[in-house]
């Protein structure tokens, strides 16, 4: 039994073209299966995906819409088939919400790719209730997309983990980011910062890339061994042929990004992995096959990540200490979050804070 009756309602989107202007609204949550978890939302971190979805960037929005997927909180209430958690528990929330659980892929422990997966907003259970996130007082999850915060871990903290920190975890996990390893990070912010710190926890030596002459000496407090300034002229060519892997957070690709000098850098059989999704609008650049052929480098993507994957993580954030660099505001201040992201103002991450009355 639930401590306390929850109250759905959140911070939500009812007019696009006022985007940031989001009203507390009431909203249906999904309806309570057995292996059900009802959580209590103490914090949500500020995502660009939040704002790609905001803006109608990534196309139109199911209204009224309440965005977030950064969650983390306090179980009040679990299902009868549950077998992982208890009320009092914190845990977390991310991007995906839900999946068919039947496919190769979920039974691979690759729940992330399945071709039914439900996202934590502004997407349709099988029922047709429409899916709401983070900027609010409750969610309802099944228990594959909850995960245990370690009690070393602060809530605040790991909210951002749930997205931005899982986000660029799976592809150095999944590419061999460790000893022995150079590891390019290009895009220094939200996503960026957190893959600094994973890549060199894990053991690599790391490269971290900017635009912002004004962040090289936060990358070098994050752990980069090496900070190349993006805006010199043919930054690429002194690391010709050097990396393993680069993981590229970059969310606005301009028509003149040297996409194949990036390559160039790649060690045979690299990678060059996109994490950063813009606007359904801005492509990537293009490439021809000679910019492949020279060192046989492969071009990929990453979606969020497994539940496995998470746990992992977090397990190394809880060893290791690692913490992110956040900024928090209490909830109503959701609009000036949402400005900061878009404008790249933020320091790295806005976490907010519950204050909806009735939470």
């Amino acid at each position: 039994m639930c401590a306390k009756q929850l109250q759905f309602k959140g911070y939500a989107l009812t007019d696009p073209s006022r985007w940031t202007d989001l009203k507390i609204t009431e909203f249906k949550p999904k309806n309570f299966e057995p292996e059900d978890v009802e959580i209590a939302i103490t914090h949500c971190g500020v995502c660009g995906s939040d704002v790609h979805t905001l803006t109608q960037g990534w196309g139109e929005s199911k209204l009224p819409l309440v965005a977030g997927h950064e969650i983390a909180g306090k179980v009040v209430r679990v299902g009868d088939k549950v077998t992982e958690f208890k009320p009092g528990d914190r845990v977390g929330v991310g991007a995906q919400i839900g999946s068919c659980l039947q496919c190769r892929a979920c039974k691979s422990h690759y729940e992330n790719y399945c071709p039914k997966a439900i996202d934590t907003y502004n997407a349709e259970y099988p029922d047709g209730i429409v899916t709401q996130g983070g900027y609010a007082t409750a969610i309802r999850a099944h228990e594959r997309y909850v995960f245990p915060i370690p009690d070393e871990i602060e809530s605040r903290h790991a909210a951002t983990m749930m997205c931005a920190g899982l986000t660029v975890y799976s592809p150095l996990k999944t590419w061999g980011a460790g000893p022995g390893k150079k590891v390019g990070i290009m895009g220094i912010g939200g996503l960026g910062h957190y893959a600094v710190m994973w890549a060199k926890a894990m053991g690599a030596e790391v490269y971290a890339f900017t635009h912002d002459p004004s962040k090289i000496g936060d990358c070098q407090k994050l752990g980069a061994d090496h900070v190349i300034d993006m805006t010199e002229k043919e930054f690429w060519k002194p690391l010709a042929g050097t990396l393993d892997l680069i993981i590229s957070t970059i969310d606005v690709f301009e028509k003149n990004m040297p996409l194949s000098s990036y390559l160039s850098m790649l060690y045979v059989h690299g990678k060059f992995i996109t994490c950063g999704i813009p606007d359904a609008s801005n492509h990537l650049p293009p490439l021809h096959s000679f910019d492949l052929g020279g060192n046989g480098c492969l071009v990929g993507g990453s979606h969020v990540g497994s539940k496995k994957e998470i746990l992992e993580m977090l397990e190394l954030a809880r060893s290791k200490g690692i913490r992110p660099w956040i900024e928090e505001l209490p909830m109503k201040d959701v609009a000036k979050a949402l400005e900061g992201v878009k404008d790249n103002k933020v320091h790295y991450r806005y976490v907010l804070t519950q204050d909806i009355d009735g939470a």
